[in-house]
């Protein structure tokens, strides 16, 4: 089954790195926009802790996710952010329920 799949990754960024982060995380969204597997692609900052952000990523199927992942853009901006870190990042996959 070809069922989308929603991604949903927690950031936690160095105070000092907000502004880069940011930054290299809106090319990474913008470009992943224009590929055709991807059906959103969401960075939101959360409003009371503003070193912490959720990346909120739906893709067509599971081979667009792998596509996304060997992009020239996505390994800019994980080589980029790693630094930028106060904590590894992580990620869950949603399917629809029904």
């Amino acid at each position: 089954m070809n069922a989308p799949v929603h991604v949903h990754v927690s950031v936690h960024v160095l105070p000092e790195a907000i502004e880069a982060f940011r930054a290299a995380t809106r090319a990474n969204a913008e470009s992943s926009r224009g590929e055709p597997g991807v059906r959103r692609f969401d960075v939101l900052q959360d409003a009371d802790t503003p070193t912490r952000f959720l990346l909120i990523e739906v893709y067509a199927d599971a081979a667009a996710v792998a596509a996304h992942k060997q992009t020239a853009h996505y390994a800019t901006w994980r080589d980029t952010v790693a630094a930028m870190m106060a904590e590894p990042r992580s990620s869950r996959k949603f399917v629809a329920a029904w």
